[in-house]
C-alpha cells in the first residue's frame, strides 16, 4: 500500500515503465516508483495519462482523481474487483443487521460532533451552546443533532454569524475541495477491504454511488476544518490545495495512538466494516487533535 500523494498541476504526459510512473512535463521529467503512490490527483485538464499507467495504479489500489475545468474534484478511479471480494463478502454486506447500523452512525454523529468541538476548542471559541446538543443526540440520530450542531459549528469557527455553507467563498471552496479528497481517502480504503460504496448507513441516495464512503467520513471533516480555519486566504491557490491534500498527514491520535490521518482513516474503516459485519462486538471512535499545523501551513503568504 502506499504512502505519497502526488500532484500533477501543469501540462503533462503521465505514463509508465518498469515499475514506475513517468511524469513528462516542460520543465522535464520525473519518475515515481508506482509502489509509494497512494494518491495521484490530476489537478489540471491538460494533462494526458496512459491507460497503462492507470491499470497498474488500480492493481495498487492507489486512487486517482481528476478535476474539472474549474479545477475541482468531478470523478475518481474505483476498482472493480478488489483480490479480496467475494460473494458471500458483498451478500453480507447487503444484509447488515439495522441495530449494528443504527449504532454505528449514532457513534459517527457523535464523534463527529466531539471533534468539532475540539476545533472549537483549540481556536479559544465557545462551546456550550454544541456541547447541549451532544447530550441530546439519540439513537440513529433521529433528532438530527447533526445538522443542528452544523448550523452553529461554523459560524462559530470561522467568526461569521452570517456564514453559509452554500455561500460562493474561497472558505467554503477549500472546504469543498478538501472533504473531496477525504472522501476518496474513505472510498479507497472500503474498496480495498473488498466492500460496496454504494450501501450507505444515513446517505441513501441513488444518485451517490459513494453513500457509505459518505457516512464514514464524517468524523474526519474536522480534521479539514482545521486546517482551513487555521490559513489566511482569498481563493483557492495551487499552495491551498497542496496544503489541504496534505493535511491528510496531519499527526492525530486515534483510539490512544498517535498516527497520520491517512493511517488512522485506514484502521478506522476497517474498525468500522469489522463491526458492520459481526466481526467484533463493539466499536471505538476516539479522536485527538494535537494542535500542531504543519510547519507549511499558509498562514501569510497566500
Amino acid at each position: 500500500m502506499g504512502w505519497r500523494s502526488v500532484i500533477v498541476t501543469q501540462h503533462a504526459k503521465l505514463s509508465y515503465t518498469s515499475h514506475l510512473m513517468v511524469v513528462q512535463t516542460n520543465d522535464g521529467i520525473n519518475q515515481i516508483p508506482i509502489e509509494d503512490i497512494e494518491l495521484l490527483l490530476v489537478s489540471t485538464t491538460q494533462a494526458v495519462i496512459t491507460s497503462a499507467l492507470l491499470s497498474e495504479l488500480a492493481k495498487r489500489e492507489a486512487k486517482v482523481i481528476f478535476v474539472d475545468s474549474t479545477l475541482q474534484p468531478v470523478c475518481e478511479t474505483v476498482s472493480y474487483y478488489p483480490n479480496n471480494r467475494s460473494y458471500e463478502l458483498i451478500e453480507n454486506e447487503f444484509h447488515w443487521a439495522k441495530r449494528r447500523k443504527e449504532i454505528l452512525w449514532t457513534k459517527i454523529v457523535a464523534a463527529k460532533i466531539i471533534n468539532q468541538l475540539q476545533v472549537l476548542d483549540i481556536y479559544g471559541h465557545d462551546i456550550s451552546s454544541i456541547s447541549d446538543e451532544l447530550n441530546q443526540l439519540e439513537l440513529n440520530d433521529e433528532t438530527n443533532r447533526e445538522a443542528v450542531v452544523a448550523r452553529k459549528y461554523f459560524p462559530l469557527l470561522f467568526e461569521n454569524e452570517k456564514f453559509s455553507r452554500r455561500s460562493m467563498t474561497a472558505v467554503n471552496a477549500a472546504l469543498n475541495y478538501g472533504y473531496s479528497i477525504l472522501l476518496s481517502t474513505v472510498n479507497r480504503a472500503i474498496v480495498t477491504k473488498g466492500y460496496l460504496t454504494q450501501l450507505g448507513l444515513h446517505h441513501r441516495s441513488t444518485e451517490n454511488q459513494f453513500n457509505l464512503g459518505s457516512d464514514l467520513m464524517e468524523p474526519f471533516r474536522p480534521v479539514i476544518d482545521y486546517w482551513v480555519a487555521n490559513q489566511n486566504f482569498t481563493e483557492l491557490t495551487p499552495d491551498v490545495k497542496f496544503g489541504l491534500v496534505d493535511s491528510l498527514n496531519l499527526e492525530i491520535t486515534f483510539n490512544d495512538k498517535k498516527m497520520l490521518v491517512r493511517n488512522a482513516i485506514n484502521l478506522y474503516v476497517s474498525q468500522c466494516l469489522n463491526y458492520l459485519s459481526e466481526k467484533s462486538k463493539e466499536i471505538k471512535i476516539e479522536m485527538k487533535f494535537n494542535n500542531e499545523v504543519p510547519n507549511n501551513a499558509l498562514i501569510n503568504h497566500v
